[in-house]
C-alpha cells in the first residue's frame, strides 16, 4: 500500500476514488516493463479475438462476472471504467448469449449477471488462448517461473488499490 499522501483522493459522481499521483519513472527497467506489458496486452487481445471473437473489454466483463462480481457497478469499479462502457458490453455479451441478468434477492432494484453455459465455454476457451500466449512468453524470458509469480501479485495489488476506502 502506497505511503499516505502519495495517492490522492478525489472525488467523482460515483464518491471518492484513490487516484494515483504521477510518479516518475524509477529506473529505465520500469519503462521497459510498462512498454512490455502494452505489448503483452495487444497480443492477448488478438488471441481473445482469434479463440472467442472477444474484445478486452468484454473479456474483462465475462471474467469478472466468472470470479463473482455479479452486478455491472461492482465490474465497472473493479476496472476503473464508467458505467455506461459496461453497460454496453453487458448488453452485447447478454445478446451473444454468454451472459444471463437475472433478479438479485438481497435488492429488488439491482440485477445480477451470470455467465451462461456457452459464456464459460467461450471464456475457458479464451483464457487457454491467452495463457498460451503468455506461457510463450514468459518462457523466452529465461525466467518463466518468476515472471509468471511477479505478474500474478499484480492482480491483488490492483484490486486493493482500485477498492473502495473502507472495502467492497
Amino acid at each position: 500500500m502506497p505511503p499516505a499522501g502519495n495517492t490522492p483522493l478525489t472525488v467523482n459522481a460515483a464518491g471518492p476514488v484513490n487516484t494515483p499521483a504521477p510518479v516518475k519513472a524509477e529506473t529505465p527497467a520500469t519503462r521497459a516493463a510498462v512498454r512490455a506489458l502494452t505489448r503483452l496486452s495487444r497480443a492477448l487481445e488478438r488471441r481473445a479475438s482469434a479463440a472467442g471473437d472477444l474484445s478486452l473489454a468484454h473479456y474483462r466483463v465475462l471474467a469478472a462476472v466468472a470470479q463473482g462480481d455479479e452486478r455491472a457497478s461492482r465490474v465497472a469499479t473493479r476496472f476503473a471504467l464508467g458505467k455506461p462502457a459496461v453497460s454496453a458490453s453487458v448488453e452485447a455479451l447478454c445478446a451473444r448469449g454468454l451472459l444471463a441478468r437475472g433478479g438479485d434477492a438481497g435488492d429488488q432494484r439491482a440485477v445480477s449477471l451470470a455467465l451462461t453455459p456457452a459464456g464459460q465455454q467461450v471464456l475457458d476457451d479464451v483464457e487457454a488462448a491467452m495463457e498460451a500466449e503468455l506461457l510463450e512468453a514468459a518462457a523466452r524470458t529465461g525466467a518463466k517461473t518468476a515472471v509468471l509469480e511477479a505478474l500474478a501479485l499484480l492482480g491483488p495489488a490492483l484490486d486493493e488499490r482500485s477498492a473502495p476506502p473502507g472495502g467492497r
